[in-house]
């Protein structure tokens, strides 16, 4: 079923922003947007910010103080949560010195019930919450709280808008969703409760928004989905991911294609086939594995097994030699005995990862595993997270070692900010490089060999220096 709808068509929307225009014209207004959590998140603050620009305010520089502050939250972990609350609490004082401040609260965490009345109750000086399903309303909010002291909480429902505008990071590299929401139901994961069910974008109006990104000159697109894997299922014309990339590639201009993130159990045949025919896509693929016990990954609800999941990367590394394989694992998921954690360190040392990103388990109520009996204490999470990033750590740096005198065609996505002579990009494999070069090379692809490892870069020579 079609749920797209186009921003600013509706006559409410239109109001609102001339009514906010009006209202803040000539007023010099700034903001600040503070993010939490994954890409999806940073990108959903690039579409408020473009809303913000088309009423008037502009970005607060280093040290001015804004006219509205925005906390853009996410809730997959317990302590973001905390955090959040604290950084609104600190306002108060602000507030009561200027009233006119603008305070707001978004993303998936005001999309829980409980927690966005709490906000709303313990703090009555926030004039805007809203949830990761409603920022094209986001003009109506603002002009409801200003002209008429609203503090309604919104949380929108599952349609998809199109065309809102956004202010993207400088350089040649951007993000663009494909689909929202998730079915997966992974027994530890808040997602599906907050951002909803998948529901897929139409592939013209994904083709339509990198085509128009590439006559912008961005070079580098990261398409985001829950689980790209799954793009197109239920949708009306039926796609599937590896399609869209081909499609997506055609693009003239575009230089190269990432994309994340992909579930194992969803990882077919005609995406690893997709890797060697697609020479934009870059070779790099963000796999979550979250454990390497079969016994945990049922309790999970992941839907495969350590040998699947370790069969799928020597597949992928078959068709793509050289493919960077990065990854997501919990460490104290409820039950985890000593036996179940060294699988999951015994799985590290059989994939060596490029990289990944470890957690503790962080309970999140109205998830299933929040009920799981057998919670594992603190300090045997955090033991067991210092001893995985210990083998993760040591695998990623020879892994990155292994780069230094190979030639690498890397995109050169900005000037350093330590020098105006160097600038930096990243490989195929998604590694970033240091090298010398000035402003005129961002947006190239620029051939180089790798002459030292540092933690988590590397160091280049263009090869027409050398």
């Amino acid at each position: 079923m079609d749920k797209s709808l186009y921003y600013g068509e509706d006559s409410v929307t239109q109001a609102a922003l001339a009514g906010l225009r009006g209202y803040f014209a000539g007023k010099g207004k700034r903001y600040v947007i503070h993010s939490y959590g994954c890409q999806m998140n940073e990108h959903e603050s690039e579409k408020i910010a473009g809303i913000l620009r088309e009423i008037g305010f502009e970005p607060a520089a280093d040290g001015e103080k804004p006219d509205m502050i925005l906390f853009n939250t996410c809730c997959v972990r317990e302590r973001a949560e905390v955090k959040v609350f604290g950084n609104v609490g600190a306002l108060r004082a602000a507030k009561e010195e200027n009233p006119d401040l603008l305070v707001g609260v978004c993303g998936c965490m005001m999309q829980q019930e409980d927690i966005a009345e709490k906000l709303q109750k313990q703090y009555p000086f926030v004039d805007l919450i809203f949830g990761t399903n409603a920022i094209h309303v986001f003009p109506s909010l603002l002009w409801g709280a200003v002209s008429a002291k609203s503090r309604d909480i919104y949380r929108g429902g599952e349609e998809i808008a199109e065309g809102i505008p956004a202010i993207r990071k400088e350089g040649c590299v951007a993000f663009v969703n494909i689909m929202m929401g998730c079915d997966n139901f992974c027994s530890y994961c808040i997602v599906p409760y907050v951002r909803g069910r998948e529901r897929s974008r139409k592939p013209q109006d994904i083709l339509d928004e990198v085509h128009r990104l590439a006559d912008e000159g961005i070079r580098e697109i990261t398409l985001l989905g829950q689980n790209v894997n799954s793009y197109g299922r239920g949708h009306e014309n039926d796609m599937r991911f590896s399609e869209l990339l081909y499609k997506i590639a055609q693009t003239e201009g575009l230089l190269r294609v990432r994309f994340m993130t992909s579930h194992p159990k969803d990882l077919t045949d005609d995406l690893i086939e997709a890797f060697p025919a697609i020479p934009k896509l870059a070779r790099h693929i963000h796999l979550p594995v979250q454990a390497g016990s079969d016994r945990i990954l049922r309790a999970m609800n992941r839907h495969y097994t350590a040998e699947h999941y370790t069969g799928l990367v020597e597949r992928l590394r078959e068709a793509v030699p050289g493919l960077a394989v990065t990854t997501d694992m919990i460490v104290g998921f409820p039950g985890e005995t000593d036996e179940d954690f060294e699988q999951t360190l015994a799985l590290v040392r059989r994939v060596r990862f490029n990289a990944a990103f470890t957690f503790q388990y962080s309970l999140r109520k109205g998830t299933a595993a929040a009920d799981m009996p057998n919670k594992i204490s603190v300090a045997v999470k955090k033991e067991r997270l210092a001893r995985l990033n210990a083998v993760v750590n040591e695998i990623a740096l020879e892994k990155l070692a292994e780069n230094v005198g190979q030639t690498h065609d890397v995109l050169v996505e900005k000037v350093s900010p330590r020098s105006q002579r160097q600038v930096c990009g990243r490989t195929s494999s998604g590694v970033m490089v240091n090298m010398e070069g000035t402003a005129k090379l961002v947006g190239q692809i620029i051939p180089a060999r790798m002459t030292a490892a540092k933690a988590h870069t590397l160091s280049g020579l263009r090869i027409e220096e050398e």
